[in-house]
């Protein structure tokens, strides 16, 4: 049995005990969500496969589990004072959602730039949302001056013991729903969810195998435990785990446990979504589908393993979820892209059509340019997206529009 670990800010001790604690504090208030086997992500990473579905959670994400056991840490009085907390997603709803439910008045302060139906949502919990700031920097320094000003408790996301214990309840439903689990992987971001989810089975099963992951534009988590100077930047579908700033206690926590974190590119947790969408039918976030996009970068470490992961948010916008799709199917060659010079003449549309239904595809685009794009007034561009079974079947589509003489470009 390993003991609890104790951080570098002289906090009390996270361990087995803190977060079963904090399971029976949030009992009844946070959804206890399946762990459920998925062969279709199996089959893609070669292992037995199993998905802790936190993206059901009222709120959409895993952020509930802190949140609910921090809040009911509060003291009498500082129940009475409420509140605040810096957020521009899952961790705002989660704290809205759990003071409403305890009658605690909750203030929220948001970057300037967080999108409208996220501010929404939040003050549908009955929070006040403050606006400030262009950056989550920013409005966090303000949440801190407006903590010490009004007398408010400050609910960090990730850097605080109760919310860590909180998080680590997800650990301990997995190992109770699938006891014979090797090997689990959470998302990093702040880094608490992986500290208490580790903590916890380093004391209930030291044989089990814990990796973090991380996106390659943020790996702030890895960078630390290495001992590198951080260095994060640039765009992200996983917005969810793009931080800058980890927890200092839960680095001092997994710099103790030796857990490795995993950086996975971008493109791996897009492949990551589509496969949940489209194999499991669950929807994921970009930091919910990490663990998925692990599995499929890192085969090796995962061969032949019973792995655990979680689904850890799906609050992805429709847009960005369609856009996603679609770009797995051109991926994965189920969707061909062509662009053809034509003669300007009857008769060519219907031949093209007629081709390419003959070889099995499905035109659900078509574009056709007369007279800006095409080199000659004699000719036309046309552009069609068809839908194909695979690239094979894209492959004879673009041999039978060659046969009839046309000049076909992909892309």
């Amino acid at each position: 049995m390993g003991a609890p670990v104790v951080d570098q800010l002289n906090l009390p001790p996270i361990g087995l005990a803190e977060v079963r604690a904090a399971a029976a504090r949030i009992q009844g208030a946070v959804l206890r969500t399946p762990t459920l086997p998925s062969h279709a992500v199996g089959r893609a990473a070669g292992c037995d496969v199993w998905l802790k579905l936190d993206n059901l959670q009222a709120t959409g994400a895993f952020k509930e589990r802190g949140a609910a056991n921090r809040l009911a840490l509060l003291t009498a009085r500082e129940r009475v004072a409420g509140v605040i907390a810096m957020s521009a997603g899952n961790h705002a709803q989660a704290v809205a959602r759990h003071a409403s439910l305890l009658g605690i008045a909750a203030t929220i302060v948001m970057p300037k730039f967080t999108p409208t139906t996220k501010i929404v949502r939040t003050e549908g919990w009955g929070a006040r949302v403050v606006l400030h700031g262009e950056t989550l920097a920013e409005a966090a320094a303000h949440a801190h001056e407006l903590s010490l000003r009004d007398g408010l408790t400050f609910i960090h996301p990730y850097d605080d013991a109760g919310v860590i214990a909180g998080q680590g309840t997800m650990a301990l439903e997995m190992i109770e729903d699938v006891p014979e689990l090797d090997t689990l992987v959470f998302p990093v971001g702040g880094g608490g969810l992986l500290a208490g989810c580790a903590a916890a089975l380093a004391e209930l099963n030291p044989r089990l195998r814990v990796y973090g992951v991380e996106v390659e534009g943020y790996p702030a988590m890895a960078q630390r435990l290495a001992g590198q100077p951080v260095s994060v930047g640039g765009p992200t579908i996983a917005e969810g785990i793009a931080v800058r700033d980890v927890g200092e206690t839960p680095h001092a926590m997994l710099k103790r446990l030796g857990i490795e974190v995993l950086v996975v590119p971008e493109r791996a947790v897009e492949q990551g979504i589509a496969l949940l969408a489209e194999g499991a039918k669950v929807v994921a976030e970009g930091a919910g589908a990490a663990g998925v996009a692990a599995l499929l970068s890192f085969p090796e470490r995962f061969a032949g393993k019973r792995v655990g992961t979680v689904v850890c948010g799906g609050n992805i916008d429709a847009r960005i979820l369609a856009n996603v799709l679609l770009r797995n199917l051109l991926r994965d060659g189920r969707l061909l892209r062509v662009h053809l010079d034509i003669p300007d003449r009857p008769g060519v549309l219907a031949d093209i059509a007629t081709r390419v239904s003959a070889a099995g595809g499905n035109i659900i685009e078509v574009s056709h340019q007369r007279l800006f794009a095409s080199p000659s007034v004699q000719t036309a561009e046309l552009e069609l997206m068809i839908e194909v079974r695979d690239s094979a079947q894209g492959n004879a589509i673009v041999a039978a529009l060659e046969a009839g003489q046309y000049v076909v470009r992909r892309g």
